[in-house]
């Protein structure tokens, strides 16, 4: 049976991870390149599944669900892969800021930036500022993404900004901030060159600040 990329992105849109696996298996035994399957069904399946839950026509639980399903696809298709074609898009180091310990927005975030095509460090939570200014230094990532659901910890976003100003990185990278109380304007107030209200469009705002 010929490879039919639509149906490989349904499986990974169901998380069907069983019949991503076998369709994987099969379109790699067809000789279809392993970039092919990636691009072609593997990462539009996720983004798919991402703006049906922009649009809340899915929950939290099908995108789980799916970025498993995607997770064990890439897994078939790594041998066949170089470490650069599944992080191809960019390096991205997230964390929740100081202070906070909400972690459940941050780690589906992270979920979709990977299945997104991109490397992402995960710093966890309450993270003081100079600990960003280190992983940036150490990892060379290409954005700084930072995540608060509460209001009185969002105040530490502009003091995380002026530590990687102080230590000279900030140039470096772009800086990406979402979570419950974030607007456009309070990235905008704080020089942030991102903004993600939901784990849909950080992927898409990633991407956008990556090309740059």
């Amino acid at each position: 049976m010929a490879w039919d990329r639509e149906s490989l992105a349904n499986a990974v849109q169901n998380g069907d991870d069983d019949e991503t696996v076998k369709m994987v298996k099969d379109a790699l035994a067809e000789g279809v390149p392993a970039m092919q399957i990636l691009d072609g069904a593997l990462v539009p399946g996720i983004q798919q599944l991402g703006e049906l839950f922009k649009d809340g026509e899915v929950f939290l639980p099908e995108v789980l669900i799916a970025c498993r399903a995607m997770d064990r696809g890439v897994a078939e298709l790594k041998p066949f892969l170089k470490a650069d074609d599944v992080h191809r898009k960019g390096k991205i180091i997230i964390g929740t800021v100081e202070g906070d310990l909400h972690d459940i927005g941050k780690n589906i975030v992270r979920l979709m930036l990977e299945c997104g095509g991109f490397e992402v460090i995960d710093l966890g939570v309450d993270v003081p500022a100079t600990t960003f200014v280190d992983a940036v230094r150490q990892h060379s990532p290409d954005i700084v993404a930072m995540s608060a659901l509460l209001t009185i910890t969002m105040t530490n976003m502009p003091d995380i900004m002026a530590a990687l100003e102080k230590a000279g990185v900030r140039d470096r990278v772009s800086v990406m901030i979402g979570g419950a109380p974030i607007t456009r304007e309070y990235a905008d107030q704080i020089g942030a060159e991102g903004f993600a209200e939901d784990c849909a469009s950080a992927v898409q705002e990633a991407e956008r600040l990556a090309a740059h």
